[in-house]
């Protein structure tokens, strides 16, 4: 028979085995697609695809002619028994003897593993003799865990069992735990830490699948079960733990074998592109105050909590197992903790049961003590156990109301005691109303942390304004903060700023109320409960004040000023939102918006003081300092007239003392200049640089210049508008672009050049603005845009008009609205650009005749509102 008539029968049995394995898993797949989304079904579907995979090799093994003294061993997820639904099929081939090369298995082997990708099984292959194993086991605990779970598929069953006694005999438990628990937690750092992330890995991230997995490998590797129920018969997990850490599993997997179903191949990222689909595949519907995807995430952090605090515990136990650490000394504290070397543990198991004002205590005394590091496996089971006694008459009894007042007055230990009080829940048990809001997403486009976790991030910011290790970070925060008292008033408000959040409407105002409650319950004192209560109400004026409106207008300082009505509640209020501007996100705060709070506080600590608005003796004090400069810098004297000349009193009301001398020193010899004039230098706040354009005006200038800062790569972060007497414009902005290395002084030099060439000859054309980009937007901006919004409306006076625009961040946004004002001969005099995260909220002060007219102004906005929605 020829090799050809040989050939044919074998691809037709590959062929066959494909289609098999190809339909077999889109059956089990329909089938789970179509039930119902629960664990069982999760759980039985994983199953059935390791059975399924299991027959398939098994029949390709048999095909493949392998030797009968080899033998095929499942190892990792797949050697459990469970299969993913794209998740890769690691396996191991056992070959007998002392060396893979000298058996003769070699060409068999090759064929096998060829033709398991050909029929579709996309799988892991190592190739191994028994020796080997143990040798690479022992030089890498990554192939040593693949190993611990393993599993024959077929083969020699007697090779396979020598196998698990030489790997099991090569294991060393305490080096096995050492090495599994360093890896986790440079795994929980690569996943930001918390199990809170708004696109987490269900997966690798704090709380996920894996953590799970850690714990069943230590205690397998030495010897104390493989299953949850094994453990409970060993005493490290009690039934009820074993029961939650069940029912926690079986939600992880679900989600994540419904996120491979819905993604369609192996991805482990709850990513916003997905997360509604999979909500949707949960059967999950969106509410009036949340989207279906919020519903979902919302369950899958409630588990992963779960699942971290068991994590902790367990592997707390297991380490006190395998060191023999059960019987370390213990100092007592007092009748009812003790401490565990450096661990806080609690006297007796009973403890919480016999005197439930022992669990607010607990925090108490970590605080109060030094030396320790956090709270022993024993406290940590205790405190799961206790959940259920923190009802009702527990948060209205009133020695846990002291205590709890206790911990928030402690000298020091604040950060660390409310995040063991919200990662053991004892934080939400006793705040019924911040229990609502833990694992509660913000999809705001620029806080990155659930409500809960930013809320103890700015409590955390909060605290550090008031530790002098920390006085270097922001130093008049700290300065201030020095002269506050008590701190505690700003903890509490902290605590309460944004604990509404999700309930529909108002939540300052909601929060408001709360803390209200919060501080006739437990007796603090009226006057701070009142500073309390106006901190909550008005968490976001300050901001809102500093980065939309003009900090030049006196009536806009003295309207504030009323508002705050003291010194002690100004500075409180700075020093709030400061904290919690710097919470939302690492790319939130910079230095820019910095200037601006501070620069509010300062005019405001002006007008409390009973300073009167003295605008004219406020400019020539300006204008002294101006000149002081200049001579500094060798200017001629009279160099700054020819330009002062020409300029209204609003220029130097808008301007400080640096920036007039450096407009003076740039311009006083082109003063009737008919080709434009841009100057640069290093932004005298945070990093980028300030822009000084000057040329004769014309109702396009603005646009071309965001044109240009938009090609160039630059974004704006703010720009002060002037026209001259002359009819020239003066305009100055503030940019920021990645290319800007702030310790690189060459690059800033090369960049100020051809930002001056460049600008100057962009600035000079003449032709029609060309129309703006659509402009790329984010993934999680297309997942999760923002419904732009613009409003127009007249200042106190009616003689200019306040713009407004809220849109998703893309390039080119600007542009596009500085064109439509170009268009309809709108003149600009102020713009704020304030960029939160991946939204805007950019603000102008305009006028122009068309917005006299109700039906042009009307136009304006319907203009405006498709320029900003163009790119989403």
């Amino acid at each position: 028979m020829s090799a050809a008539a040989q050939t044919a029968p074998a691809l037709t049995a590959v062929a066959a085995l494909r289609q098999r394995v190809r339909d077999g898993k889109a059956a089990l797949l329909d089938g789970f697609v179509a039930g119902r989304p629960n664990a069982s079904a999760a759980a039985a579907l994983l199953r059935a695809l390791a059975r399924h995979v299991d027959a398939s090799l098994a029949a390709l093994w048999r095909h493949a002619g392998m030797p009968a003294d080899a033998a095929l061993v499942a190892v990792g997820g797949y050697g459990r028994g469970e299969l993913f639904p794209a998740s890769d099929v690691d396996v191991l081939i056992l070959l007998p003897g002392d060396s893979v090369d000298g058996n003769g298995h070699r060409a068999a082997v090759e064929q096998f593993v060829t033709t398991c990708w050909d029929i579709g099984l996309e799988i892991g292959s190592s190739v191994r003799t028994v020796a080997d194993c143990v040798a690479e086991a022992q030089r890498d605990q990554t192939v040593q865990t693949a190993l611990l779970e393993s599993r024959l598929v077929c083969g020699e069953r007697r090779l396979f069992r020598q196998f698990q006694r030489a790997t099991d005999a090569a294991m060393d438990p305490q080096a096995f735990l050492r090495a599994k628990t360093l890896e986790m937690r440079q795994r929980h750092v690569k996943y930001e830490g918390t199990p809170y992330a708004l696109e987490p890995n269900c997966k690798e991230s704090p709380g996920g699948l894996r953590d799970l997995q850690v714990v069943i490998w230590v205690a397998r590797a030495a010897g104390l079960g493989r299953t949850w129920r094994q453990l409970a018969a060993k005493g490290l997990v009690t039934p009820f733990e074993a029961r939650q850490l069940h029912k926690q599993a079986g939600l992880l997997k679900l989600i994540r074998a419904r996120l491979h179903v819905v993604a369609g191949r192996r991805e482990d990222r709850l990513v916003f592109d997905l997360q509604t689909a999979v909500a949707e595949s949960f059967g999950l519907q969106a509410t009036k105050g949340q989207r279906s995807s919020e519903v979902l995430m919302h369950r899958y952090y409630w588990a992963a909590k779960a699942v971290s605090q068991l994590n902790q515990i367990l592997l707390l136990n297991i380490e006190e197992r395998i060191m023999g650490s059960e019987a370390a000394p213990m100092r007592p504290i007092n009748a009812r903790f003790l401490d565990r070397g450096g661990m806080l543990e609690v006297a007796r198991d009973d403890l919480y049961q016999d005197n439930p004002h022992a669990i607010l205590e607990t925090f108490l005394v970590y605080q109060q003590t030094p030396g320790l590091q956090g709270l022993s496996a024993r406290t940590l089971r205790a405190l799961y156990n206790a959940r259920n006694l923190m009802d009702a008459g527990f948060r209205r009894d009133g020695l846990n109301r002291e205590l709890f007042m206790d911990i928030l007055r402690q000298p020091k230990g604040q950060t660390h005691a409310f995040r063991q009080m919200n990662a053991t829940s004892v934080l939400g048990r006793y705040l019924w109303v911040f229990r609502r809001i833990v694992g509660r997403m913000q999809h705001d486009l620029f806080h990155v942390y659930t409500v809960d976790q930013h809320i103890l991030m700015v409590m955390r910011n909060v605290r550090r304004f008031f530790i002098p290790e920390h006085a270097h970070e922001y130093a008049f925060c700290s300065q201030l903060a020095a002269g506050f008292d008590p701190p505690w008033v700003l903890y509490v408000a902290a605590l309460f700023h944004d604990v509404a959040k999700g309930r529909g409407g108002d939540h300052s105002e909601l929060g408001a109320r709360e803390v209200r409650r919060f501080c006739r319950e437990h007796g603090i004192p009226r006057t701070d409960a009142q500073l309390i209560e106006f901190l909550v109400r008005h968490h976001l004026t300050m901001s809102r004040i500093a980065q939309k409106e003009d900090l030049s207008d006196a009536e806009v300082i003295g309207r504030f000023a009323s508002l705050v009505g003291s010194e002690r509640r100004l500075t409180a209020l700075y020093l709030l939102t400061v904290a919690d501007i710097r919470g939302t996100g690492p790319k939130v705060w910079n230095a820019w918006k910095g200037k601006l709070l501070e620069d509010l506080y300062r005019l405001t600590l002006r007008a409390l003081g009973g300073a009167k608005p003295n605008l004219d003796a406020e400019i020539e004090t300006r204008k002294q300092e101006a000149r002081q400069k200049l001579a500094l810098l060798s200017a001629l004297p009279g160099t700054e007239e020819p330009l002062w000349k020409t300029l209204e009193v609003s220029y130097f009301a808008r301007h400080d003392a640096g920036d007039i001398a450096w407009h003076a020193r740039s311009l006083w010899r082109h003063i009737r200049t008919e080709v434009p004039i841009v100057r640069a230098r290093p932004s005298t706040v945070g990093d980028g640089l300030q822009v000084l354009v000057y040329c004769p005006d014309r109702p396009d200038l603005f646009a071309r210049i965001c044109g240009y800062f938009d090609s160039a790569g630059f974004g704006i972060q703010d720009a002060k508008i002037h026209t001259t007497r002359a009819g020239y414009a003066l305009d100055t902005f503030q940019v920021v672009s990645n290319r800007l290395d702030s310790d690189d002084a060459g690059g800033y030099r090369a960049l100020i050049s051809l930002v001056e060439t460049q600008a100057a000859q962009a600035l000079a054309s003449t032709g029609a603005l060309p129309e703006p980009g659509r402009g790329r937007v984010s993934r999680r901006v297309r997942s999760f845009p923002v419904v732009p919004r613009v409003t127009l409306a007249p200042d106190e006076r009616a003689q200019r008009w306040l713009l407004t625009v809220t849109a998703s961040d893309r390039t080119g946004l600007l542009y596009a609205i500085a064109r439509v004002l170009a268009k309809n001969h709108i003149n600009l005099q102020l713009a704020k650009v304030t960029t939160l995260g991946e939204r805007v909220e950019d603000t102008f002060l305009v006028d122009g005749p068309a917005l006299q007219q109700p039906k042009a102004q009307l136009r304006i906005e319907t203009e405006l509102l498709d320029a900003v929605g163009a790119g989403a």
